[in-house]
C-alpha cells in the first residue's frame, strides 16, 4: 500500500470518527434517564423506556465502531494494515476508506 493511499484512509477514517461522534452526543442526549413526570399513562412511559432501550442499543453500537475505527488509525502506519489475515492480499482501498477496521478482502469475505 503506497503512502498516498495511507492518507487518503486516514482522511476518511477521520472524517468518519468525526461524524460518529456528532452522532454519540445525540444519541447521549436522547439516552438520558427518563423521568417519572414525562409520560401520560402506563403505556406511554413503557414505550419511553421500550424506545431508551433501542437508543442505548444503538448508543452502544456506535461507541463500539469509533473504538474500532480509532484502532484502526493507530495501526494505518504497520505494514500488515490493509492486508487481509486469510490470503495475504492486499485489501481493496475502497473497502478500507468504508470499514477502516475490515480484516478480510471481499474475495475472503464472500467465502464466509
Amino acid at each position: 500500500m503506497t503512502n498516498e493511499e495511507k492518507e487518503i484512509i486516514k482522511n476518511s477514517i477521520l472524517k468518519q470518527i468525526v461524524e460518529f461522534e456528532d452522532e454519540i452526543i445525540l444519541l447521549e442526549e436522547a439516552a438520558k434517564p427518563i423521568a417519572p413526570y414525562c409520560a401520560y399513562g402506563r403505556v406511554s412511559r413503557m414505550d419511553a423506556i421500550n424506545n431508551k432501550v433501542i437508543v442505548d442499543a444503538s448508543l452502544q453500537d456506535k461507541q463500539t465502531t469509533v473504538n474500532r475505527i480509532k484502532y484502526s488509525l493507530s495501526k494505518i502506519d504497520s505494514e500488515n494494515y490493509g492486508k487481509c489475515t486469510r490470503c495475504g492480499d492486499y485489501i481493496a482501498v475502497k473497502r478500507l476508506m468504508s470499514i477502516p477496521y475490515v480484516n478480510l478482502c471481499i474475495t475472503c469475505a464472500n467465502k464466509f
